[in-house]
C-alpha cells in the first residue's frame, strides 16, 4: 500500500482567502549579485556557513562509524553516527598543518587519520594521537580538535551549520512551523532514494537556486500546454521568515483542488528552504534540488528521487516513468544556464527584472542582503 499525503488539518494555501502572492511586488535585481567575487566571500562567511544546510539522507550514515564527507563553497567536513546514535561533525582539516583528514565516506571508523603525518582523530574531530609528541608544545596539543558543526536530524536528512554550534539557532526554528508542517506532512523519511544526479555548471549558486523558485518559465523552456499553463496561473505564492513556498495546482486537477482545498494531494508543493535547497513534493513522489557553490562562477548542482517505499508495481512503475520525464524537464533547466553563463559577464547585463509572481526569488536576495549586512534574514516579511 502506497502512503498517500493529504493537507488533514494544516492551513489551508489555496482557494478562498488565500493572497496569491504576498506584497512583496515587482522588483529588480543588480546583476553584481551573481558574479561579484567579493559578495561570494561575505556570502561563504554571512549566509552560507552560518545557516542550517542539507548534507546528505539520513540511512548514508545509518550505523556507529558511518561517515560522510561534505564538501563545498571552500568547505570540507565530515559528519559520523555515534554508537548512541546521535551525530557529530568537524571541519576536515588537519589541525597540525592544514591537510584533509578523510578523503571519501565510509562505514564503520573508530578513528581517522591523517595520511601526511599519522595525526590521528577521534570521530567527534579531537585529536588524539600525534606521533612524536613530546616534540610539541604540550599547552597547543591540549584539547586540541577540529572545529565542530551543529547538526539535526528531520525529513530523513541530516542538516549542518558550518559555522558552529548556536550559530543558527535550531533547525526547527529555521525551518518554521509552517514550512515543517507542510512539507512534513509528505513524509520524506519514509522515502527511500531512487535516484541522485549531478552536474557541475558555470553559473552563480544563486541562479540555480533561483530558477526553481518560479513557474514562469515553463511555457517557454518546458513546452508545457498553454492549458496547463493557464492552470498554474492560479498558483499560489507565500514566505514565511527566510524560506518560501509555492502551490501549482497538478495537471487537469483545478476544480477538484477548489473543492477540496487539499493542496498535499492536488498540487505541486514547491518549497525555498534558504540558503541552498529547493523541494518539490507531489502526493507522488519528491524531488530535493541543493545548489552547491564551488567558486562565484561554477557550481554543483545535485537532484534527488525520493520515493515512497511500497511493493505496488503499479505505483512504481507509474512514478519511475514520471521521474524519467521530470529528469529530462530539469536537465533542461541545467542547458539553459550554459546562455546564462555565456553573457553572466556582459557589459549589457546589468540588472534583472522581475515580476510579481517571481517574488519567491526577490524575498530569497532580501534575505541574502540582509545576511551580509549583518542581519538574521528574518523581518523582511512584507
Amino acid at each position: 500500500m502506497v502512503f498517500h499525503p493529504t493537507r488533514g488539518d494544516l492551513p489551508a494555501r489555496f482557494g478562498p482567502g488565500v493572497p496569491a502572492a504576498p506584497p512583496i511586488g515587482p522588483a529588480t535585481l543588480d546583476a553584481d549579485v551573481y558574479r561579484d567575487p567579493a559578495r561570494y566571500e561575505l556570502e561563504r562567511e554571512r549566509v552560507l556557513n552560518r545557516s542550517w544546510q542539507l548534507i546528505c539522507r539520513s540511512d548514508q550514515i545509518a550505523d556507529p562509524g558511518d561517515h560522510h564527507v561534505w564538501e563545498g563553497h571552500g568547505e570540507s567536513v565530515v559528519i559520523t553516527r555515534r554508537e548512541d546514535g546521535t551525530l557529530a561533525g568537524f571541519h576536515n582539516v588537519c589541525q597540525h598543518r592544514g591537510a584533509r583528514i578523510v578523503r571519501e565516506s565510509g562505514t564503520g571508523a573508530r578513528r581517522f587519520t591523517c595520511r601526511w603525518h599519522n595525526w590521528s582523530y577521534d570521530v567527534e574531530g579531537n585529536v588524539r594521537g600525534v606521533p612524536d609528541r613530546p616534540d610539541f608544545g604540550k599547552d597547543l596539543l591540549t584539547g586540541l580538535c577540529a572545529p565542530g558543526l551543529d547538526l539535526a536530524e528531520w525529513g530523513g536528512w541530516v542538516w549542518a551549520v558550518l559555522a558552529g554550534p548556536g550559530v543558527a539557532g535550531s533547525l526547527e526554528d529555521w525551518l518554521g512551523k509552517e514550512i515543517a508542517g507542510d512539507l512534513g506532512a509528505f513524509r520524506m523519511q519514509d522515502m527511500r532514494l531512487a535516484e541522485k544526479v549531478e552536474w557541475v555548471v558555470d553559473v552563480n549558486w544563486k541562479v540555480c537556486v533561483d530558477a526553481f523558485s518560479e513557474y514562469y518559465h515553463a511555457q517557454a523552456l518546458h513546452e508545457v500546454p498553454s492549458t496547463d499553463v493557464k492552470d498554474a496561473r492560479h498558483s499560489t505564492i507565500d514566505v514565511f521568515g527566510r524560506n518560501g513556498m509555492m502551490v501549482v495546482p497538478v495537471m487537469g486537477v483545478l476544480e477538484e483542488l477548489r473543492e477540496t482545498l487539499d493542496h498535499n494531494a492536488l498540487a505541486t508543493c514547491n518549497y525555498v528552504l534558504f540558503p541552498t535547497t529547493v523541494v518539490n513534493s507531489t502526493h507522488l513522489h519528491t524531488q530535493v534540488f541543493r545548489a552547491v557553490p564551488l567558486a562565484v562562477d561554477k557550481t554543483r548542482f545535485e537532484a534527488w528521487e525520493l520515493q515512497y517505499v511500497t511493493d505496488d508495481e503499479e505505483y512504481l512503475d507509474y512514478v519511475e516513468m514520471s521521474w524519467e520525464l521530470y529528469k529530462s524537464i530539469v536537465a533542461q533547466d541545467v542547458e539553459e544556464w550554459t546562455d546564462v553563463a555565456a553573457v553572466a559577464r556582459s557589459s549589457a547585463y546589468r540588472r534583472s527584472i522581475l515580476s510579481e509572481r517571481e517574488c519567491l526569488i526577490t524575498h530569497f536576495h532580501r534575505v541574502c542582503e540582509d545576511m551580509i549586512s549583518g542581519g538574521d534574514g528574518l523581518g523582511l516579511r512584507p
